[in-house]
């Protein structure tokens, strides 16, 4: 594969490479730009955070899940590009000023995703530097430096964009498709090609299990793929949309859901993720799948020129098994417009970057004092992403009280076998289980945690 980017403003053209290297690798064996570290080689540590820019923005990525092919037509700027001539980025003025460095080795990740974020105009910086670890020193004195960097305008010279793109090829690259229409022709051609869209789970399988994911086919420059339509009655979302992106156009209509997106693993992650990935890998604890079964969501999936919709549910038969058939992806998940009663709740051992022991999602229709609807959906508690259908059928019909919560809680036995891992035990995923529809009544109620009574 060819594939062509800037590198720190300037135009680099790498041909018949293995597109699936990653982007820290190569960087620091090949180009000897070392400033880009290798922490954790799985995305959760931040020390290889690079800013990745085209048209649409710049945003912070790890670069350790990255694929060379991802960053065909991008522009890619690394710790080292910040600096214009001895006049550092203001980013890193504040964090020598601010003693926001002690060994170093997490600095220039930080000094990435702060210098992203700046560029921005985001001020949240908790959330920033959530996929950042620091092991020594301290995030007072760095989160010091962002808050005086804020004050500090972006240096009229630094344009991660800058420079003259190179071109690539003279034909297309099947493995580049730009439409819909080449996606499914590429991958009836190939049916067990390796979609790679963020690669925030596929990186792994390099990176981790060490697997040939040859042939690929890159998802990224599918535009059709990346729609959000909001109707007035109808929501559809691409499935290369990403879960940044998602969480903002979803946060209007489903805050609750929003809310939880921003603990989905890290701003590096989300920038790249894709709601579609996050479906198609069929992990029974993937985020999304829950709040959008509860939502009612239909996935829409398509192989060659037919296609078909699922309830999304439908779509999990069994852990690690999905209904999908060869050459087959998924091209969209919709849902109907509907009041917001959803509620989606993560427990997990710490509040940022962390995989769930149970996600419950919520959402119960109630008319005139009776649950007319219900619609539950757990992950964590099962092999697959999965509906509490007994406990929805015992509350339909029933007024909306909590002497009807407390006698419906005993039917999640039927719906769940949890099991026990590192992350929590079966007892502690069937007892929070209840306890979260219990909540989801107390706040329903407009009761806070304060001023419950405890119950035995």
């Amino acid at each position: 594969m060819d594939i062509a980017f800037l590198l720190n403003g300037e135009s680099v053209t790498l041909r018949d490479v293995d597109p699936t290297r990653t982007t820290l690798d190569w960087l620091r064996d090949t180009r000897g730009l070392t400033g880009t570290k290798e922490g954790c080689n799985e995305g959760d540590c931040g020390a290889c955070t690079i800013m990745v820019a085209d048209a649409h923005g710049a945003k912070a990525v790890n670069a350790c899940i990255l694929f060379l092919g991802q960053l065909n037509g991008k522009s890619l700027t690394t710790v080292e590009g910040l600096a214009q001539g001895d006049q550092l980025h203001p980013i890193q003025e504040a964090m020598v000023e601010r003693h926001g460095s002690q060994c170093g080795f997490c600095t220039p990740g930080i000094t990435m995703s702060l210098t992203a974020a700046h560029l921005n105009g985001d001020q949240n910086h908790d959330d920033v530097l959530a996929g950042n670890l620091c092991r020594c020193t301290g995030y007072a004195p760095i989160i010091r430096a962002a808050d005086d960097a804020t004050h500090e305008a972006v240096p009229k010279g630094f344009d991660p964009c800058a420079g003259t793109m190179p071109d690539t090829a003279d034909e297309k690259d099947p493995t580049r498709p730009e439409t819909l229409d080449e996606l499914a022709h590429a991958l009836m051609t190939s049916p067990h090609s390796t979609l790679i869209a963020g690669a925030t789970d596929v990186g792994l399988w390099a990176t981790k299990a060490l697997r040939d994911l040859n042939p690929v086919i890159f998802l990224n420059g599918v535009k059709d793929l990346k729609d959000i339509h909001i109707r007035d009655d109808k929501i559809r979302i691409g499935a290369g949309v990403t879960l940044e992106n998602l969480r903002g156009a979803i946060a209007p209509h489903y805050p609750h859901f929003a809310e939880m997106l921003r603990r989905f693993a890290s701003i590096q992650v989300r920038n790249v993720a894709t709601v579609g990935g996050n479906i198609a890998n069929g992990s029974p604890i993937g985020d999304t799948p829950p709040a959008l079964i509860a939502l009612g969501a239909t996935l829409h999936l398509r192989r060659g020129s037919e296609t078909r919709a699922i309830p999304l549910e439908d779509f999990f038969i069994d852990y690690g098994k999905q209904d999908r058939r060869p050459g087959e992806f998924v091209e969209a998940i919709s849902f109907d417009r509907q009041p917001d009663r959803l509620r989606v709740y993560k427990l997990s051992k710490r509040f940022d970057q962390d995989i769930s022991a149970v996600l419950g999602a919520f959402n119960i229709a109630v008319n005139d004092g009776t649950v007319e609807d219900a619609r539950i959906a757990f992950g964590g508690m099962a092999g697959i992403p999965k509906r509490a259908s007994h406990v929805e059928a015992a509350l339909i019909g029933k007024s909306w009280s909590e002497a009807t919560i407390r006698a419906v809680l005993p039917m999640f036995e039927k719906d769940f076998t949890p099991m026990s891992d590192m992350r929590a035990s079966a007892s502690y995923r069937m007892e929070t289980a209840r306890n979260l529809l219990l909540r989801y009544w107390h706040e329903d109620q407009g009761l806070t945690a304060s001023v419950l009574e405890v119950q035995p």
